[in-house]
């Protein structure tokens, strides 16, 4: 699907191909917070160690375990069904590994007293594919920079005029009450961060960043960059959440807090697969990080249904993982996505899945087929809205599913700033500033308020600042009307209302204000 600002690249473009890179080349020789139990040199076959022959493509699978299941009992009946062990979180009981037997996962799944379930986390071979973004990034030249500083307040930051996404959520009122404290970071699992960018160095957290990709933390300084040749995605998404308040360019939502990168990006490509983001969490969990950005979904499948044998492992892997960061003190928020589905239909035409190889159309139950990380038990979902108010005319929605909406952007609704961009203005890598917009640019704006409310509130718990953040967002009724992928304002036929929560906004908007004041 294309992405115009959402998950994980809810705005980037979807890649055609897959990507490891070998991924193994970048896995470490030990990891923080997870138990690397075999070889991670070379290829994933296992000749030699089992008795299944490899003849099929090398592939990665999440193997989850029983309650009564061990590691070292994992890692012998992997290896004899021609499988290598990548690594494995005990604290969970998922195991990530490699293969290139055909007959892996089913093999395995028959052992039912050693696992709960086994799935593929991609649908094509460990390999490199190189893929470019829809040029959905809008730089910011030095000539609109000027104009903008030239049009600054007393006491904003140079770029803040076009910033109008802070004001929408009173987010400079609240600054001059509470910024935020230094003892709250925020995760963002994303495409890397530019730790240098003068706007994000200043509250960069390196002893609580790394490299997930291949499903090992990897904490070797820079690792958590973005590649050379990779997205912006993830250092747009900083600094909405945190940029510095120093006189350079843009403010962050929470200017005060700690920022910190865990990239799970794919090389080349912006593919997020379950192996990398299981390792996102977990690293959060262990390093005492507060709040998660999750700007993205997980690769293959748009939506991962639990009545398919690979898909219902990912969502088990998944689920325990997250569920284990919330219970560790990690409040996760997500977005809801930029196809403009109604994630609470009784069916939605999947025609993106799988993305990493030849894409087959087919009808799914949103119930039984989820969203993730968006739909994970526990998660912040997020959607998306334009400086009018209205959401944002590329934002999935559902009643019951969206918790709270937040500014995303939106180039149909222009506001009175220097630049009239709809869009939300951050930072870039390199030093740079550039618009985007898209559920990804809505959900750092709660990952910010979210910040805020933990920095008021050190001892609240995850659910209870996720209660929090719903209680003090503003309220906000259907419209009735709504601007459609064209411009053209239609009627908002589609916005549902129940229990004090809409489709479009969940609770309401988020108020950054109202966070810092009660």
């Amino acid at each position: 699907m294309a992405h115009l600002g959402s998950g994980r690249r809810r705005a980037l473009a979807v890649p055609v191909g897959l990507a490891l890179t070998a991924s193994l080349a970048f896995l470490p020789s030990v990891a923080a917070s997870a138990t690397p139990l075999g070889s991670t040199a070379g290829s994933a076959t296992a000749a030699g160690a089992g008795t299944a022959t490899a003849t099929g493509p090398a592939l990665s699978y999440v193997a989850n375990l029983t309650a009564y299941g061990t590691a070292g009992q994992a890692k012998k009946a992997i290896e004899q069904a021609g499988g290598t062990v990548v690594t494995s979180y005990d604290q969970i009981g998922v195991v990530v590994a490699h293969s290139q037997n055909p007959d892996f996962a089913k093999q395995l799944r028959g052992q039912r007293n050693l696992f709960v379930s086994v799935g593929a986390t991609r649908t094509a071979p460990l390999k490199t594919v190189q893929t470019t973004e829809e040029g959905t990034t809008q730089r910011l030249s030095d000539a609109d920079a000027a104009r903008a500083a030239a049009q600054a307040g007393p006491g904003q930051e140079p770029l803040e005029a076009n910033q109008w996404d802070l004001r929408a959520i009173r987010a400079d009122q609240a600054q001059t009450v509470n910024a935020g404290s230094p003892d709250v970071t925020v995760g963002v699992i994303d495409t890397g961060v530019d730790d240098t960018h003068p706007d994000l160095a200043p509250n960069f957290s390196k002893g609580q960043s790394a490299n997930c990709v291949g499903g090992v933390a990897d904490t070797t300084d820079g690792a958590w960059r973005p590649y050379p040749d990779g997205s912006d995605h993830g250092t747009h998404v900083a600094g909405t959440i945190a940029a510095a308040r120093n006189g350079t360019g843009v403010s962050g939502v929470a200017p005060g807090v700690k920022v910190a990168a865990i990239k799970v990006s794919e090389p080349g490509t912006s593919l997020f697969y379950t192996e990398a983001v299981v390792c996102g969490f977990m690293f959060a969990a262990e390093k005492g990080i507060a709040v998660t950005n999750n700007s993205y979904y997980v690769d293959p499948w748009y939506f991962n249904c639990k009545t398919d044998d690979d898909q219902k492992a990912l969502v088990e892997a998944l689920t325990r993982a997250g569920k284990y960061a919330e219970r560790k003190g990690v409040l996760n928020v997500a977005a809801a996505g930029n196809e403009n589905w109604d994630l609470a239909a009784d069916s939605i035409t999947d025609d993106t899945s799988p993305d990493d190889a030849t894409p087959v159309p087919r009808t799914i139950d949103p119930k039984v087929c989820l969203d993730l990380p968006a739909q994970l038990p526990g998660v912040v979902t997020v959607s998306a809205t334009g400086d009018q108010g209205f959401r944002s005319y590329y934002s999935s929605y559902g009643l019951g599913v969206v918790d709270v909406a937040a500014p995303g952007g939106d180039k149909w609704q222009v506001p009175a700033t220097p630049d009239a961009n709809g869009r939300i203005l951050s930072t870039l890598p390199g030093g740079g500033y550039g618009y985007k917009q898209g559920t990804s640019m809505a959900t750092p704006h709660v990952a910010g308020v979210a910040a805020l409310l933990k920095s008021a509130h050190p001892g609240a718990t995850p659910s209870q600042l996720q209660t929090m953040l719903k209680a003090q967002a503003t309220k906000t009724a259907c419209p009735d009307k709504i601007y459609d992928g064209t411009g053209n304002l239609i009627d908002a036929t589609t916005c549902q209302a129940k229990w004090g929560q809409t489709g479009f906004y969940g609770s309401g908007v988020v108020d950054a204000l109202k966070a810092v004041k009660r």
